[in-house]
């Protein structure tokens, strides 16, 4: 078609929409942003779903609701080191290049392994999915998969709280380090990074991923903790019934009860096999130390860079300067052991404490339904023992009576008899046969209870 004046060319980028981008994540160790609002700590789940809407962008939370999400895209919320937070919409792809981190790990996430437990060390991320927590943690920030979820809601909202404290605490010990005196400043373009003997003095307290599994791990333990004495409450009420009444209604609640027990049980024991794992390899938890290999990386940087000062200088004294802070640096750097896993240690196994707790638990309520359910055998037994006791004893008068009958039928015959002509001989013949009859079953129960056939 030709090109009039009425004719009109649709543009190619019309047809395309923005993709939604999530810039560089900030600094591990930035300056305190300004206070966010925080949401109101009620129980009221509507309100809370909606303070939550913080959207990168700013754009709101409802532009995100309304928004239908593009193909392959999930719901996120990212918390900072100072627990501010934010709802992004991202793309596996997105998450891959942010986190850094292989595409398999995002399947972990999925829900083909929602009832799976593991902590995996990536290079430089965490990857967290601990029942209904599934978590990408890094030195800098927190990549929380579906926030608004009635479950997810308790952690968000104590990362949210407890985050800002401790974030604060670590600034204010680290506050007092002069810059100028402690080494060199690089700029990553936005804010300065520490140096390293700054970054060493927050390693006093625990890492930034090592509070959020902090949090992730009381908040699962507070949940199974709270899903046992649940049980608890529920089971001990049914068994004791049980034990009074055996019947098909008390029946089925026990086995309802003990298909929940096993549930939480396996659930339990996921958990505390992912500890137990991490606990028995050193090397596997040094992997989890993620602030220590960003202040690693930021020595070398730092070293690289003083080394580039060093070549563009000219004066003797100003070299030995700048060598002895790079001698510094680099024992420094010395000092700092990457093998020592203590502090994750400790974390780790006082969780594994509670979470054993609260499965030991979960093993007396089984062995208290085990010995009901024992209990209850035993009294079917003994029902059953004294059902045979009574069908024994109906036996033998059946056998009695069947010895009396067989008499009867004998004179019941047209046969002739002497006795047919006798008067008076019918009573005394009828009466001695029916003694007879009970004698002998009084001699057959004497021998069952001689025996013990029969009960005392």
């Amino acid at each position: 078609m030709g090109k009039g004046p009425f004719s009109f060319k649709r543009s190619s980028s019309s047809k395309r929409r923005p993709k939604k981008f999530i810039g560089p994540p900030p600094s591990p160790f930035p300056s305190p942003p300004q206070p966010m609002r925080s949401p109101p700590t009620n129980n009221n789940n509507a309100n809370y779903n909606n303070s939550l809407g913080v959207v990168a962008g700013g754009g709101g939370a409802a532009a995100v609701k309304g928004k239908k999400k593009a193909g392959g895209a999930r719901l996120w919320m990212r918390f900072d080191r100072f627990g501010g937070s934010e709802l992004v919409e991202c793309d596996k792809n997105a998450i891959i290049r942010r986190a850094a981190i292989p595409a398999r790990d995002l399947r972990i996430l999925g829900p083909v392994f929602s009832q799976s437990s593991s902590i995996l060390a990536r290079e430089k991320a965490m990857v967290v999915n601990l029942e209904f927590i599934k978590a990408i943690v890094t030195a800098e920030e927190v990549l929380l998969l579906d926030p608004l979820k009635q479950e997810v809601l308790p952690f968000a909202d104590q990362l949210r709280q407890q985050l800002p404290q401790k974030s604060q605490s670590r600034i204010e010990e680290a506050s007092p380090l002069d810059e100028q005196d402690n080494g060199m400043d690089v700029s990553t373009g936005r804010q300065w990074l520490p140096v390293p003997e700054a970054a060493e003095g927050l390693q006093c307290d625990l890492p930034f991923e090592f509070q959020v599994l902090e949090i992730a791990l009381e908040v699962v333990c507070t949940f199974l903790d709270s899903s046992v004495a649940d049980l608890e409450r529920e089971a001990y009420p049914v068994l004791d019934e049980l034990a009074r009444n055996v019947s098909t209604k008390n029946l089925e609640l026990v086995r309802s009860l003990k298909s929940n027990l096993t549930r939480l049980l396996a659930r339990v024991q996921k958990v505390r096999d992912e500890i137990e794992h991490l606990l028995d390899d050193n090397e596997d938890m040094a992997q989890l130390y993620l602030t220590r290999k960003w202040i690693q990386n930021q020595q070398s940087e730092a070293f690289l860079g003083r080394s580039a000062s060093i070549s563009i200088s000219n004066t003797a004294p100003h070299l030995r300067r700048l060598s002895s802070n790079k001698s510094g640096s680099l024992v420094t750097s010395n000092n700092m052991d990457y093998d020592d896993v203590e502090d994750l240690e400790m974390l780790l196994e006082a969780y594994f404490m509670q979470l054993d707790g609260t499965r030991n638990k979960i093993l007396s309520v089984r062995e208290y339904i085990d010995d009901t359910e024992d209990y209850v055998n035993i009294q079917l037994d003994n029902q059953r023992n004294e059902l045979i006791q009574l069908q024994l004893t109906l036996t033998i008068a059946s056998f009695a009576v069947a010895v009396e009958t067989l008499i009867s039928g004998i004179f019941g015959m047209n046969i002739p008899c002497v006795l047919y002509q006798m008067n008076g001989v019918f009573e005394p013949f009828v009466g001695g046969i029916t003694a007879f009859c009970v004698l002998l079953f009084f001699v057959i129960f004497g021998y069952a209870r001689w025996k013990k056939l029969l009960g005392s």
